[in-house]
């Protein structure tokens, strides 16, 4: 069976990490048994320094990118099958969009703003012993405060930021309109990855601004609903 190594549940949701949690997804709801992993064991071992990532019968991949790929070239585009070429391609360019871009909006929410910091370094942190409940915080939050420079979106203020956590979350929602699905009645890949996002400032017990923004819009909300309410918790299944 797949071992999928994540950072376990956290904040009403399956992964605090949407990387991890679109793996989970995907297995899920493609019917793919796996075993999900977590703990500092996990992240010690991780082959690029990061989570997920999976072993599949002795094999080793990491990143979500790689994952994926490894999953529908082993076990089938199991959730590709009713979907046309130009919804493959919208599917990856909406996946790389919310990888690079929108997951950075998550991570200011989360590690940079000063209200909901507590939260985090609460969660992943106060189990550890001392010192290190209180040094690898420091080091976590101040190597992702780097990286999150570095990557550009660091740059803008508060409210650059949330227009561009707004912008993506109003073309999702126009996208998925009234639709059960973002290509209609039945789900596919990029269902396990908009979940994935989406799940995190919706469904998550976080209270930020980026969370309040999300649950405005009503018909994202539905859809994670939907896909837990099917997907991870059946027995209250919607349609």
């Amino acid at each position: 069976m797949i071992k999928l190594y994540g950072f376990g549940q956290a904040f009403g949701v399956a992964d605090p990490s949407p990387f991890a949690l679109k793996i989970n997804a995907y297995m899920t709801m493609a019917g793919i048994e796996f075993e999900p992993r977590s703990g500092f064991a996990a992240f010690k071992n991780a082959p690029k320094g990061k989570l997920p990532y999976i072993e599949d019968e002795g094999v080793i991949i990491a990143d979500s990118f790689f994952i994926l790929q490894h999953l529908q070239a082993k076990y089938g585009t199991l959730l590709e099958q009713h979907i046309t070429q130009e919804q493959k391609a919208l599917t990856n360019l909406i996946i790389k969009s919310l990888d690079e871009n929108f997951y950075w909006c998550i991570v200011y929410s989360r590690w940079i703003r000063e209200d909901t910091w507590p939260t985090i370094k609460n969660t992943f942190f106060s189990g550890m012993p001392f010192p290190l409940k209180h040094l690898l915080p420091f080091l976590a939050r101040k190597g992702i405060k780097s990286a999150f420079v570095k990557h550009g979106m660091g740059r803008h203020s508060d409210e650059e930021i949330m227009s561009i956590a707004n912008d993506t979350l109003h073309s999702l929602s126009t996208l998925l309109a009234d639709k059960p699905y973002f290509f209609g009645d039945q789900p596919s890949t990029i269902d396990t990855a908009v979940y994935a996002f989406l799940a995190q400032v919706t469904i998550t017990d976080l209270d930020n601004p980026l969370n309040r923004m999300a649950r405005e819009h009503t018909n994202l909300v539905a859809f994670c609903e939907r896909i837990r309410s099917r997907y991870y918790e059946p027995e209250t299944a919607i349609n």
